[in-house]
């Protein structure tokens, strides 16, 4: 099911400001690189969102939900929700209070804090991620026209830019925490 309408522009607007960049500024990798990968993003969003309106979640629901799932007793302290999904902790307020409006999420205090909020998936909330999953799997993610190969290049070229911004430290990575075929250890950024 395609969401995105095409721009079907006769250029690629990316290269040429590229270009213009170079006459006006000097070296334009970096800016076109940054610029593509904010592209990409839009578009991803777009097309995981547009798979995702039949369930009536977003990308960002979906995924609570997901972690959710991986949590051995199927909820979370909000705070950590906001860790794991690395968004400000008004955002997973509001992801929340929306998936319990839809009954697919409880809140409950927290019996370890007693100022916390757990948030906790409901049996309609694992099955609706279920069916969600299958529907992204189906899709591949909105990433169906790259190979394996370039599925773990991109990981990997990605993952070095969020280790550099701090997202996480490299030290205590494990291979076994990388997706199949995927070094968790990238190379070092290109000067």
């Amino acid at each position: 099911m395609p969401v995105r309408k095409p721009l079907d522009l006769p250029f690629d607007p990316i290269l040429r400001a590229a270009e213009i960049w170079e006459r006006r500024f000097g070296d334009s990798r970096a800016m076109a690189a940054a610029t593509s990968i904010m592209r990409a993003q839009q578009i991803l969003l777009a097309e995981l969102d547009g798979q995702l309106r039949p369930h009536g979640l977003t990308f960002a629901r979906y995924e609570a939900l997901v972690l959710l799932t991986f949590s051995r007793a199927g909820s979370l302290p909000l705070r950590l929700i906001g860790q794991r999904l690395m968004v400000h902790p008004t955002s997973v307020t509001n992801i929340i209070h929306r998936l319990e409006r839809q009954g697919l999420v409880v809140r409950r205090p927290n019996p370890r804090d007693g100022r916390g909020t757990l948030a906790e998936i409901t049996p309609a909330g694992r099955s609706l991620v279920e069916r969600a999953t299958n529907d992204l799997m189906a899709a591949k993610f909105g990433v169906g026209g790259y190979g394996t190969g370039q599925l773990d290049e991109i990981f990997g070229l990605l993952r070095g830019l969020r280790v550099s911004a701090g997202d996480f430290t490299d030290a205590g990575s494990a291979a076994s925490a990388a997706p199949a075929g995927v070094s968790a250890t990238p190379g070092p950024p290109a000067p």
